[in-house]
């Protein structure tokens, strides 16, 4: 019916936890379960988050098919307030906290899609910032600076500090575009035998899994000294490029599709210093890149503090959950005006 809490009670799906409340009544196949709510003693949404809370994966038994009985789930406990009105309470502030996750959640989106279409604009000379009109150039990348490979740095090398450190498989999984720090560090001993890197390089990968992804290309922009890994391929500038501006340049599609197209290999995908170097890109005078990647950089401060102010309504949310549902935090009787 209406209203009843259904879940997943066989396979993978239990480990999922998704718990949902029916906006109207359903069918259900063997695989789901449903909560019927009895109204009288328990309010539907304060339930649904007891449910939320309580992790059912929990009671699958290791090695078998993933299932949940009838016993075992009977056995869930939930711990209520005798009165319905303090239930609503709780469900009340917890649905405010999923409110407020839900808008930070939409506005990131929407911002998401106005950044990346501005980039595209703005990195193809479609849309010019007020002040500019000059033409735009083509050259290859070969062009634009010096290539040069990075070199040694093993995992079991890396520890928690020491002289910076990037790794190829970094620059698919921990930076988007640019970066002004690292995730790894070496000792001094290690980073002696690694190829050195100073703000302003240009760090390609050069090993992947697929030819999409190959050439993925980070801009380094710390203060610090740090040094690369083996299987980067580096761009040291001549003066003509803004890093933020070309690398963010050379991930857009429209230039990755060049990279691809140079990848050599099926299992492992390489991509060496030359074929980079022969990749062609339009760019427009320095003065206009340094304008477009302060256009980038704000873009992505605006966004890395909304995910900020995500982060913080998620872990206020689960706070709030661990504090009401087990009534260590009671909220304050409503007053009559």
């Amino acid at each position: 019916p209406a209203r009843a809490i259904v879940f997943a009670k066989v396979g993978a799906a239990v480990y999922k936890e998704r718990k949902r409340i029916l906006a109207q009544d359903s069918c259900i196949d063997n695989n789901m379960a449903a909560f019927i709510v009895d109204e009288t003693r328990l309010d539907v949404r304060f339930a649904h988050y007891l449910l939320t809370a309580f992790k059912m994966s929990d009671l699958v038994a290791v090695g078998a098919l993933p299932s949940l009985n009838g016993g075992q789930l009977r056995s869930i406990p939930m711990l209520v307030p005798p009165e319905l009105s303090d239930q609503r309470r709780i469900a009340a502030a917890l649905t405010d906290a999923d409110d407020l996750i839900d808008t930070l959640g939409a506005l990131i989106v929407k911002k998401q899609a106005i950044k990346q279409g501005l980039m595209q604009q703005l990195l193809t000379g479609r849309t010019r910032l007020p002040g500019f009109t000059d033409s735009w150039r083509r050259a290859t990348l070969g062009e634009l600076g010096a290539f040069s490979k990075g070199r040694g740095v093993k995992r079991d090398d890396v520890r928690s500090s020491g002289v910076p450190c990037i790794r190829y498989g970094e620059l698919y999984t921990d930076f988007v575009n640019y970066t002004s720090s690292t995730r790894s560090f070496v000792s001094p001993d290690v980073a002696a035998t690694a190829l050195p890197i100073r703000s302003g390089d240009l760090l390609f990968a050069g090993s992947g899994e697929t030819r999409d992804e190959i050439g993925m290309c980070v801009a380094y922009v710390g203060d610090a000294a740090a040094v690369a890994g083996g299987d980067i391929v580096i761009l040291r500038g001549n003066g003509a490029f803004n890093a933020v501006f070309l690398a963010t340049l050379t991930n857009l599609p429209s230039v990755a599709t060049q990279k691809s197209h140079a990848g050599q290999g099926d299992a492992v995908v390489h991509i060496s210093s030359r074929a980079i170097g022969d990749i062609r890109v339009e760019i427009p005078s320095k003065t206009e890149q340094d304008a477009i990647a302060d256009v980038i950089i704000d873009a992505d401060r605006e966004l890395e503090a909304l995910l900020a102010r995500l982060r913080k309504a998620r872990d206020i949310k689960a706070g709030m959950m661990q504090q009401l549902l087990t009534g260590r935090v009671r909220l304050p009787m409503e007053t009559a005006s």
